[in-house]
């Protein structure tokens, strides 16, 4: 009986041995967000090409980036803007070029007036928000709700929540990522669909 055990945890040991994560390409992914993100596939399409020309915009302006660190997220044509910038004449300039951008409706100002934060600051910002996604898929009380539909962005240790969810679902998500140790505060920036 003992050999038998033995035997079946060995062959398990190699079949499992075999298994590992395949990376996708462009394509899949774009269709694994289409099932699991409740934006229309176009609109996915239109949020990367949004946060894509803002910062070929920005990074056309040197003088805007040379003391700044500014980061765009883009959800169905909801603009966040975050990071820090030196002065008000900066961050006014900033403000004006991504709500120039193409397709952007609404632009949320969450730009700090303050040094650039380091890059120890920057890897816990990471680190955050992969705790907050990890933290997310967890999620299995809600019908329809996959963590895929919430976009975690981190900036010196705050969360910001973007997607559009119900408010039963938002309510959930904010209650988990409250959960997670080291953040400063959470703000969310949801898309309420009731």
């Amino acid at each position: 009986m003992r050999h038998r055990l033995w035997l079946i945890l060995l062959v398990n040991s190699f079949l499992l041995s075999g298994c590992k994560t395949v990376p996708i390409d462009d394509t899949e992914q774009n269709q694994y967000l289409t099932t699991t993100d409740r934006r229309a596939s176009d609109a996915i399409a239109i949020d990367k090409d949004i946060e894509q020309t803002a910062r070929e915009k920005l990074q056309d302006n040197q003088e805007l980036l040379g003391q700044s660190h500014i980061v765009i997220n883009a959800y169905n044509g909801l603009v966040l803007v975050t990071g820090e910038v030196p002065d008000d004449t900066v961050k006014s300039k900033v403000l004006e070029i991504v709500s120039i951008t193409p397709h952007v409706k609404m632009v949320r100002d969450s730009l700090a007036i303050a040094q650039p934060i380091d890059k120890a600051t920057r890897t816990n910002d990471k680190q955050l928000a992969a705790d907050v996604k990890a933290a997310l898929t967890q999620i299995h009380t809600l019908p329809n709700f996959n963590s895929a539909m919430v976009k975690v962005v981190t900036e010196d240790g705050v969360v910001y929540l973007m997607g559009r969810v119900f408010r039963e679902e938002g309510n959930v998500v904010i209650n988990v990522t409250r959960l997670q140790p080291n953040i400063k505060q959470i703000i969310t920036v949801f898309e309420y669909l009731d």
